[in-house]
């Protein structure tokens, strides 16, 4: 029979007690991450919206701000469950290595995707919540935390004849053999959980950042710990989602008394960076939304205390809303100083200069643009000898991400090139002359992420136009223009956050009239170099 649940107030004196003796230890704590992030499913699933983009903001948050160092981070996007579990054995590894040498160690891992009927879906492969559970109790590490943004996630929390307490439900001891183990969920365990547009993200895992960016940091410590964390997260998540269509979302929190009680998890000072709100400012609540109009941090603010926001270097919008307007304005965050926010600097304005954009209902549409290179040519060799030459093409590509559906691109690209050549026909060879062409074409693609690589098929239509200019007066120049479908495949690549490199095939077929209507085909194979605004 499970131990009873603790009072939310008895609850909350522990941790709160076993803060001190954590943060004072935080700085010697060698820090371990898994994060993972998956927005398929596999087969009865819809596809989520932000999986993904939550397991990078996470990612670069704790890399950030929560001691974890680069090599001790595995970012997983659209992974299975066999890459999750080959990672988490890696990083195992890497942790008892570490408690070998005398070292004090924490385990931390980060799911944001699909769950149902106690499995993790990753795609069309699944990890159990007890599978899991068992695997992280074993860890070789001191303190082990995992938690998990996915709809009735909080079945990995329940056990038999608990409830749920008035402000969280806490599972106490369930194993003592699992000392430190800490899991935090999204949902309780017969709830979904919900994304949200405006945020770009789930409204736990928004909240549960922003709480680690600062606004979590009730004590004014510059510290933001676990249990300070999910507090945040818990009563945020509540009160945006209880006049939602899918009803109040409830997260859950687990922790074994018997192990290390609270732990730091970021430091707001650590990068010298963000952004100070002083004592003198107004109180209310203020929002920092990115030049794309997506919230990345919140921060409540009471009268007469200084708060302190870990903003990553950038350009945000500050807004505060009032009873009958907003008070917003812009503020540059340096690397490596932080910056006070003025009230001076902001400006009253309608509602309807709200900065907050959201993305599309459609899934958040994206676009990049990108220069390419490609070699051309023709399958008939007579042809390619004679009339339509092989020849290099440079370029310039608009593609257009999520807008139609998840997972489709639209592109729109130009390309030209030229050689020098001569004639050489059966009947007339040697005349000199430059060869061009000139490509315009729109494709629509069809893209299947596996983490960093993504391979894509699609259709294209191209508008081609083909010169032949002699260099001399005797011979008149050519020109032909024509449509020409065809197909695409490749793959893309993607080395950091918004740089992409595609490597692609195309395939093309034509007619064209000489004498009497012909049809041809012709191939291109080239790469493509993109950026994400």
């Amino acid at each position: 029979m499970s131990p009873p649940l603790f009072p939310f107030g008895r609850a909350l004196g522990l941790v709160l007690a076993l803060t001190v003796a954590s943060a004072a230890h935080a700085d010697s704590l060698r820090r371990f991450a898994l994060i993972a992030g998956n927005d398929e499913g596999g087969d009865e699933t819809r596809p989520l919206r932000f999986a993904r983009d939550d397991a990078r903001k996470m990612h670069g948050l704790l890399a950030r701000l929560g001691g974890v160092a680069p090599g001790d981070a595995k970012l997983l996007l659209n992974e299975t469950s066999k890459d999750f579990l080959a990672a988490l054995t890696d990083l195992e590894a890497r942790a008892k290595a570490a408690q070998e040498r005398g070292e004090r160690t924490a385990l931390l891992v980060y799911y944001s995707g699909h769950a149902k009927d106690g499995t993790l879906r990753l795609g069309n492969t699944r990890l159990g919540f007890d599978d899991l559970k068992r695997r992280l109790s074993s860890a070789p590490a001191d303190i082990r935390i995992a938690i998990l943004d996915s709809c009735r996630s909080g079945a990995m929390t329940r056990t038999k004849g608990a409830r749920r307490a008035p402000a969280f439900e806490i599972e106490s001891g369930a194993s003592r053999d699992a000392r430190g183990l800490v899991i935090l969920t999204s949902s309780a365990a017969d709830e979904d959980s919900q994304e949200s547009d405006a945020l770009g993200g789930s409204y736990f895992s928004h909240h549960l950042a922003s709480g680690l960016l600062g606004d979590a940091d009730r004590s004014g410590d510059g510290r933001v710990t676990l249990f300070e964390a999910y507090s945040h997260a818990y009563a945020r998540t509540v009160a945006d989602t209880a006049a939602s269509s899918g009803g109040a979302q409830h997260p859950t929190f687990s922790y074994d008394l018997a192990g290390n009680g609270d732990l730091v998890l970021t430091d707001l000072r650590a990068g010298g960076d963000g952004l100070v709100v002083p004592r003198v400012a107004p109180p209310g609540m203020y929002y920092f939304v990115d030049p794309a109009g997506l919230v990345v941090a919140e921060l409540d603010k009471t009268d007469g205390v200084e708060r302190r926001v870990a903003l990553a270097p950038g350009t945000y919008r500050v807004k505060r809303r009032l009873p009958d307007k907003l008070r917003i304005g812009e503020v540059q965050v340096s690397r490596g100083q932080p910056v006070v926010l003025e009230e001076s600097r902001l400006r009253d304005a309608p509602f309807s200069d709200d900065p907050v954009k959201g993305v599309s209902l459609d899934g958040g549409a994206w676009w990049t643009l990108g220069l390419s290179g490609a070699v051309q040519s023709y399958f008939d060799a007579p042809t390619r000898q004679s009339l339509f030459l092989s020849v290099g093409l440079l370029g310039a590509e608009a593609q257009l991400h999520d807008y139609f559906r998840r997972d489709w691109v639209w592109g729109v690209d130009v390309a030209v090139g030229r050689k020098q050549a001569l004639l050489d026909l059966p009947t007339l060879s040697g005349p000199a002359y430059r060869y061009s062409v000139t490509s315009l074409g729109t494709t629509l693609a069809s893209e299947w992420p596996q983490g960093r690589v993504t391979p894509f098929v699609g259709a294209r239509m191209a508008y081609l136009v083909m010169r032949r200019d002699f260099e001399e007066a005797a011979y008149p120049d050519q020109k032909f223009a024509m449509f020409s479908p065809g197909l695409v495949a490749g793959l893309r690549w993607q080395p950091l956050r918004r740089l992409h490199v595609t490597g692609r095939a195309r395939l093309h077929y034509l007619l064209y009239t000489v004498d009497e209507q012909r049809s041809l085909g012709f191939w291109e194979l080239g790469a493509l170099l993109t950026y994400r605004p």
